[in-house]
């Protein structure tokens, strides 16, 4: 079976100093030097079809372009040829979150920068600082000095309300082309993307809106021009948009952007544990019920799950989680889902299976380690 490979959707070039030979990362653009001129507006993929009664793309576009800024950041990284430090620059997008200069982006488009420049859609450059990250859930804040009233954010909306086929709008800077909007629709929910540091991001949007490199940190946006969810990664197998991209959900955005904008550092519930699903048959002969349940892989020592003695086991020893808070779970994405939705400090009722034995166990949640 061919490997799919999930890639996260910023815009990264690499430029040596000094001869050819230059790595270029996975994501890597045409070159620093290329040329283009990008139009303002690039309607890709979907021609300006109705979204909603007296609304289209371009009234979505027009309501929130000036709204969404380009991400263009630098840093400097060792070992590159002839002993010359290695010059990196980045791409990515984002949208501004209030009044007071703070715009909401992807955590992995401002990892490890040493400048980040933001441009508005007027042409306008300002210096941002970087105010907070969580790379549990790819989100960072960062801030530009603009006047009173020089400033339009965009509203959050809540992302539960989304149903699958509902039209949704990107507006983002793919492969540096500032300005770019591409439509489509809300192609599954709740689905689960894997966050830089390896945590699970639950519950993102599935779309096929066009997103490429450099969509990173962009929104997604509805019918009303609200974001529901931040643009952050695409599935595929040679870097390019076959209509498979994810968004981090609106829900997520609001939470932790309120957090990191007040200078507050985000905490995530944890339980310590590596899961699987396992089907009905499987989960039957462990002792479980005729139906699929997640079984611990490996307990983490000196976590949550291993202070309330859980166990992982291994063939017909495993255990299984059935269910938590007295709501079934039937995989694993079920769980962590449970998890995700608790706070550090929260105690949860775990019902486990385990030598055919049904039981119920209490676990006080713990924060996620960095």
């Amino acid at each position: 079976m061919k490997r799919r490979s999930i890639r996260t959707a910023a815009a990264i070039t690499l430029t040596a100093l000094v001869g050819a030979g230059a790595g270029v990362t996975a994501f890597a653009l045409a070159g620093a030097g290329e040329s283009t001129s990008p139009t303002r507006t690039a309607l890709a993929g979907t021609p300006a079809a109705a979204i909603e009664q007296g609304s289209t793309v371009n009234d979505v576009f027009e309501r929130a372009s000036a709204s969404v800024v380009e991400i263009s950041t630098s840093a400097a990284t060792q070992g590159g040829p002839f002993g010359f430090d290695q010059p990196q620059s980045g791409v990515g997008s984002g949208f501004v979150y209030d009044e007071a200069g703070h715009i909401v982006t992807n955590y992995h488009v401002v990892e490890g920068a040493e400048t980040v420049t933001v441009t508005f859609s007027d042409g306008t450059e300002r210096e941002a600082t970087v105010v907070g990250t969580d790379p549990s859930t790819d989100l960072a804040v960062i801030k530009v000095d603009a006047p009173a009233g020089a400033l339009e954010p965009l509203a959050l909306a809540d992302s539960g309300s989304l149903e699958v086929g509902d039209l949704v709008v990107a507006i983002g800077s793919p492969y540096g082309l500032e300005g770019t909007v591409t439509a489509g629709i809300v192609s599954a929910l709740g689905r689960q993307i894997q966050a830089p540091n390896g945590a699970t991001i639950s519950g993102a949007i599935q779309t096929d809106a066009a997103i490429n490199q450099g969509n990173s940190g962009g929104p997604l946006l509805d019918a009303a021009g609200r974001v529901v969810g931040v643009n952050a990664q695409i599935e595929s197998g040679n870097g390019g948009n076959v209509g498979l991209g994810f968004a981090v959900p609106g829900s997520t955005v609001r939470s932790v952007a309120s957090q990191l904008v007040k200078g507050e550092q985000v905490e995530h519930a944890y339980l310590g544990v590596q899961i699987e699903t396992v089907p009905a048959n499987v989960a039957e002969e462990l002792g479980g019920p005729e139906r699929s349940a997640v079984a611990i892989t490996e307990v983490t020592p000196g976590s949550p799950a291993a202070k309330a003695g859980l166990e992982a086991g291994e063939g017909g020893d495993r255990t299984l989680v059935i269910a938590v808070d007295g709501k079934l779970v039937e995989s694993a994405a079920d769980l962590q889902a449970a998890i995700a939705a608790k706070e550090s400090g929260d105690e949860v009722e775990l019902t486990v299976v385990r030598d055919g034995s049904e039981r119920s166990l209490s676990v006080m949640l713990g924060s996620r380690p960095s």
